[in-house]
């Protein structure tokens, strides 16, 4: 069944003196896919940018670029959007490519030409002897590609505890694996990690997880605030998509923003500021309902 949400991110700014000028760059409009639809889309600056612009990057996501020019203490930056996610495929995951040898998904030849690059490791390096170590487990030879994933996945569900504000975006995966704690960051970055010391092709995705579970279902972690996990490329330019976070895969709960190979390249918001303020502080609220209502009201 296709689902519709309301998505709300609204991010406060505030600092200690006058900003002067403020330049912005976020990732904020969830993207057009084959099983997501992004119907409604407005983004709100206070105070008013003196100049704003959309545009595309290397991996298709959407950008938004703003300049504010008005003297302030609070900038106020708030997306809405309405996006419809169509349910996963009932045979994606349980034949074909997901379902051969993991060592098969390595991207070779001219099928893994494009995903190729997401098998690089990063700078500085994320791929350690130590998470060569904890890999290791989870990438039996010959196990089917899918049951490698689930495996690694429920291993850092297990292993890591979930605890806000233990890390920072500069945290570096050894660090979370030797504190085995973290965000959903870190646990994405540490499974896309795991991927690419085994040869395979991993994205790092962010976006939304839908605040209400399903009948029966628990509350899932990480609903408050923008939402991260992972994909493998298999086979015929598919990409398996899992959250390591709540130990599943990301089916019509999870509303995709954009994916690159890190965090940096999809960062909700970064941005420069002239101003002689020595403090500042960040408020972040992210809601994600269900929407029954008329788009064009949005």
């Amino acid at each position: 069944m296709t689902h519709r949400y309301r998505i709300n991110h609204h991010t406060v700014y505030r600092y200690s003196e006058i900003v002067t000028s403020s330049y912005g760059r976020g990732f904020l409009t969830p993207r057009e896919l084959p099983r997501q639809r992004c119907l409604f889309h407005e983004l709100r600056i206070e105070p008013e940018p003196a100049d704003r612009s959309t545009s595309r990057d290397a991996y298709g996501n959407l950008s938004s670029y703003f300049h504010v020019t008005t003297p302030h203490r609070t900038l106020s930056i708030t997306s809405a959007s309405i996006v419809e996610v169509d349910p996963l495929p009932p045979l994606l995951y349980s034949s074909g490519p997901a379902l051969k040898a993991w060592e098969a998904a390595r991207p070779t030849g001219l099928d893994g030409v494009l995903a190729s690059e997401f098998s690089l490791d990063l700078r500085p390096p994320e791929i350690t002897e130590a998470v060569r170590d904890y890999a290791a487990p989870s990438f039996a030879v010959d196990r089917p590609l899918i049951e490698a994933v689930a495996d690694l996945s429920s291993r850092i569900y297990a292993d890591f505890t979930y605890r806000s504000g233990s890390t920072t975006v500069s945290t570096q995966v050894d660090e979370v694996l030797a504190a085995r704690e973290g965000v959903c960051q870190d646990f994405a970055r540490l499974a896309i990690a795991c991927l690419r010391a085994n040869g395979l092709a991993a994205s790092y995705t962010s976006g939304y997880l839908a605040t209400d579970p399903p009948p029966g279902k628990a509350r899932m972690i990480g609903i408050d605030a923008t939402h991260a996990w992972a994909a493998v490329w298999m086979r015929g330019n598919e990409w398996l998509a899992f959250d390591p976070t709540n130990d599943q895969l990301a089916d019509e709960r999870y509303i995709v923003v954009g994916w690159g190979r890190d965090y940096a390249d999809v960062p909700p918001l970064r941005g420069i500021i002239y101003t002689d303020s020595e403090s500042s502080a960040i408020d972040v609220a992210v809601d994600v309902a269900p929407f029954e209502g008329d788009v064009l009201r949005a």
